[in-house]
């Protein structure tokens, strides 16, 4: 019987496909794929079927799987191979998801929700469609993305409940179609949860459960890495925060710019200036005002506030409270009355801003009333 590694490899080779190349095009991790290619892990029947449709071979894991009559092993061939799904459709389906992703940060929760349903419920249909094994595989990691951002959009609108489920969810179609990135994106999205819960402690525990799950590169590393130094600051661990906002720049600066980076889940230059601006105000350090002041520069995209991306809200959150440690006060305030008058801070986010307007209340500054009127309505509006 042919060696399978062999095979593969000569088939690669020959048809001048590369080894990352076929990973990305099955979905599977590249490290996987190396391990069975080199004979270090036998392939599963899944990632058999999925390379004999993608080199056109017909080869199998162990001689005795060999089946005397020809006839019914062409039988299981056809209706393997038989579809109701098609390229076609994974790939439109794939085209909409990232359409989502990067609509979330000037989207409305509740109207991208409503979205993020809609393509959930087509994919349940299509899992109990007639579908080839690898079109399975690619239609469990496009749920599990689906439902990692519905799981995010439920933490913004603080519906914990439809929350959990679609974490749980999602790390269970991650699993499935062995995707450690979700997973890690997971991870990642319940640390942010319990940071907002104020559970700082539970919050880089999560962080650093993603870290070792990400595969290395990836935007779910980077993010997890600043999830845990943001959980740092707030706990006032200041070396392990300078740590993780060190190691966040590094990996950052190393990825480069994505095509796309509005995609909640693609790392981008611009994210690590956010970051670093709401961590180290967490932490109290004054070098927060620039990175705060350069996200607003970079994103803003004119006077009108409601045409903010939520990180620019975030961003003067984070200098307002900055300014206020340094005593800047009218600036402080100002920063903070645009956070809140431009309806562009997620319900997930409202403790922050009650965080600088109870700031301001306590230095009992002329501002504190307009500030105090201001969250009230951006607390009513989101109800």
């Amino acid at each position: 019987m042919v060696d399978f590694a062999d095979a593969v490899r000569k088939a690669l080779g020959e048809q001048g496909k590369s080894l990352r190349g076929a990973a990305k095009e099955l979905h599977y991790d590249v490290a996987y794929l190396s391990r069975v290619l080199n004979g270090k892990q036998a392939p599963s029947p899944e990632l058999t079927q999925a390379l004999n449709e993608f080199l056109g071979l017909s080869l199998e894991v162990e001689s005795a799987s060999r089946h005397d009559d020809e006839m019914d092993a062409w039988e299981l061939a056809r209706r393997v191979q038989a579809s109701d799904v098609g390229p076609a459709t994974l790939s439109r389906l794939e085209r909409s998801f990232d359409e989502l992703a990067m609509a979330y940060p000037k989207s409305e929760p509740e109207d991208l929700l409503r979205k993020v349903r809609k393509h959930s419920a087509y994919v349940t249909k299509l899992l109990d469609a007639k579908k080839t094994l690898s079109e399975h595989r690619h239609l469990l990691i496009i749920g599990g993305w689906l439902s990692l951002l519905g799981a995010t959009v439920h933490i913004d609108l603080m519906e914990d409940d439809a929350a959990t489920a679609r974490l749980q969810t999602a790390a269970t179609l991650a699993r499935e179609a062995e995707h450690p990135e979700i997973e890690a994106w997971c991870y990642e999205t319940e640390a942010w949860r319990v940071l907002t819960d104020g559970d700082y402690v539970r919050a880089a525990e999560l962080s650093r459960a993603a870290q070792e799950i990400a595969p290395a590169d990836t935007s779910a590393m980077i993010q997890a890495t600043a999830q845990e130094g943001r959980a740092h600051a707030r706990l006032g661990n200041a070396s392990d925060t300078y740590s993780a906002i060190d190691r966040v720049q590094s990996m950052s600066a190393a990825m480069g710019s994505p095509n796309t980076p509005e995609h909640h889940y693609r790392y981008d230059p611009a994210k690590s200036l956010s970051y670093t601006a709401t961590t180290l105000a967490w932490l109290g350090d004054s070098a927060a005002e620039p990175y705060a002041r350069e996200v607003i520069k970079r994103l803003s995209p004119g006077d009108d506030v409601s045409q903010w991306p939520r990180r620019v809200a975030s961003a003067n959150l984070d200098l307002a409270l900055v300014l206020l440690k340094e005593n800047r006060l009218d600036e402080a305030c100002d920063s903070a009355q645009k956070a809140l008058l431009s309806g562009r801070v997620a319900p997930s986010n409202h403790w922050r801003a009650l965080e600088v307007v109870r700031a301001v209340e306590a230095r009992e500054l002329p501002e504190s009333a307009d500030l105090r009127e201001a969250y009230q309505i951006l607390k009513a509006v989101e109800q």
